[in-house]
Formats: C-alpha cells, structure tokens, sequence
C-alpha cells in the first residue's frame, strides 16, 4: 500500500506529461467543447481519464504512488495558471482568443466552422441574448471559456 513500485519523480514526470498532452488535445478541439459540455462531451472527458490513468501511474496501485501523481497535476496546474496570469503568449495559447461570430448583422461561416459551431447553438445563444434574428444583432462572441457573449443592436 505504500510502497510504490516506480521512483517518486516518476510518477510527477508522468503526471506533468499526461498533463500537459492533454491541455494540448483539448485545446485542439475548440472552445465550445470545453466551455459547453454535452452529454457526448462528458462521456469522452470521462473516458480519456480513464485511457491515461495507467500512463500516469505504471501499473502502480501503491497509494503513495495516486498521491504524488494528485501533487504533480495539482502543481502543474497551479503553475500553469500562475504563467497564464503573467503571460499574454501563455495565456493566448492555453486560453485561445475570443472570436467574432457575427458583427452588425453579419454571420462568419468561416469562424463557426472552425469553431465546430453548428447555426442552431448560435440561434439559441442569439435569443438568450435577446435577439431573434442575425439583424438584430450588433456583436456575437465566442469567449474562450466556449460561452457566446451577444451584443444587440440600438434600436434607433
């Protein structure tokens, strides 16, 4: 139970590599994916715990070996805010940049496309917003943590 079967810097090494792989993985499939989670979402979140849990560990089951592998994510993480919260370049690429769905009425197929965004989820964001079509519609947003921020339009 608590004598681990690989060295302790092991599991940190593959803790902090796991994490990282798979900040990159996530951050490849857009924002929506992270910021909206479907049920779909969820299930492949759960699973890819699942998939990498004996990467982390090497067939290690000691508790000793769980604990340091739990201290090198949380640390990574930690650190991973702290350069975020210092860096635009870090922050830019774990974070991503918000991006301009629709301005003054004009939709970006180019961009919802990218962003894996179908026109039903923009309509849904756009009438929690207020508004009922495109035209009304002075600013829509993907923000980087996959919400939908929507200006309307002064009615003038």
């Amino acid at each position: 139970m608590w004598h681990p079967d690989l060295p302790y810097w092991e599991f940190a090494l593959r803790g902090v590599v796991v994490y990282f792989f798979l900040l990159a993985l996530l951050r490849l499939t857009g924002k929506r994916q992270v910021g909206q989670l479907s049920p779909f979402d969820l299930v492949l979140l759960l699973l890819l715990s699942n998939a990498v849990q004996n990467s982390m560990n090497g067939g290690d089951d000691s508790l000793t070996g769980g604990l340091v592998s739990a201290l090198a994510l949380v640390l990574v993480n930690w650190c991973v805010g702290f350069v975020t919260a210092r860096s635009r370049t870090a922050e830019t690429w774990v974070e991503g940049r918000p991006q301009i769905l629709v301005h003054n009425g004009v939709l970006f197929e180019d961009v919802m496309a990218n962003a894996q965004l179908s026109r039903h989820e923009l309509n849904a964001a756009l009438r929690q917003g207020g508004c009922a079509t495109l035209a009304e519609v002075r600013l829509a947003v993907l923000e980087n943590n996959g919400a939908i921020s929507v200006l309307k339009r002064e009615q003038g």
